[in-house]
C-alpha cells in the first residue's frame, strides 16, 4: 500500500497570503495542528499551530518561520514511511507530493490509523503474543517454524525497540484463538512470553486506545 492510496483532498491547502488567523479557523474546523502551505502546485511547506500563536496572527502566514523539517512523502512512498513521519514529528496531516515534488494533497492522521485498523491482520479473527528477547536472538522465521509446527500461521508482527537496550518485544497475531499449545512450545524453545491477548481482549484494547487517541485529537 503505497500514500496515494489515501490521499484526501477535502481540506483546502493553506496560501502565503492567508493570515495567522484564517489558519487557525480551518485548523479548528477540520481538528488538525498542521496545514501545508502551497502556491499553485508547489508545496512550500507545512505549518503548524504552535508556528502560528509563535507570531502576529493576523500577519500573512507567508512571512512565518516554520519548524517542521522536511514535511512531506512522495505518492509511491509505503505507508510505513508514512506512519514514521506521523510518528517523528509528531504530526496530524502529512502533504504527499509527486516525483517533481507537485502537491497531491494530504493524508491525516485518522484515515492512516482507520486503514490500519480495517486492514485484515486486524480484522481476522486470532490472538496476541508479545515475546521479550535479546535483539541477537530475534529470527522471525524462527518463530514462524515454531507457531507453524502447532498448525498455526503468524498474521502480522511487530517489533518494539528500548532506547539504549539490547532487548526488544515481539508482538505477533496468530490465527488461532486458543493457543495454549503455541505457547507451551514457545516456551520450550525457550522464549520469554511478556504478554497474551485472546481475540475480544485484543479488540477491546485496540477500541480503547483508538478511542483515547480520537479524543486526543479533537481537543
Amino acid at each position: 500500500m503505497i500514500a496515494e492510496k489515501l490521499v484526501s483532498d477535502s481540506i483546502v491547502p493553506l496560501r502565503t497570503s492567508d493570515t495567522g488567523e484564517e489558519a487557525l479557523g480551518i485548523m479548528n474546523e477540520f481538528l488538525v495542528r498542521h496545514l501545508p502551505i502551497v502556491n499553485n502546485e508547489q508545496l512550500l511547506g507545512l505549518i503548524s499551530e504552535e508556528d502560528i500563536l509563535n507570531m502576529d496572527i493576523s500577519d500573512d502566514i507567508g512571512s512565518f518561520p516554520l519548524s517542521v523539517q522536511y514535511p512531506y512523502v512522495r505518492a509511491t512512498d509505503h505507508l510505513y514511511e508514512v506512519m514514521r513521519l506521523f510518528a517523528d514529528q509528531n504530526l496530524t496531516v502529512v502533504p504527499v507530493v509527486s516525483t517533481d515534488k507537485n502537491y497531491l494533497g494530504m493524508i491525516l492522521l485518522e484515515d492512516l490509523l482507520r486503514y490500519f485498523a480495517e486492514s485484515g491482520a486486524f480484522k481476522d479473527p486470532g490472538s496476541i503474543v508479545v515475546l521479550e528477547m535479546g535483539r541477537v536472538d530475534y529470527s522471525l522465521a524462527e518463530i514462524a517454524r515454531i507457531v507453524e509446527s502447532e498448525g498455526a500461521v503468524i498474521l502480522s508482527s511487530f517489533v518494539h525497540t528500548y532506547p539504549d537496550s539490547a532487548r526488544i518485544d515481539v508482538t505477533i497475531k496468530i490465527n488461532r484463538q486458543s493457543i495454549g499449545a503455541v505457547l507451551a512450545t514457545l516456551e520450550r524453545f525457550d522464549y520469554s512470553i511478556k504478554a497474551t491477548f485472546n481475540e475480544q481482549q485484543y479488540q477491546e484494547v485496540l477500541k480503547d486506545r483508538y478511542d483515547s487517541l480520537i479524543t486526543y485529537l479533537n481537543v
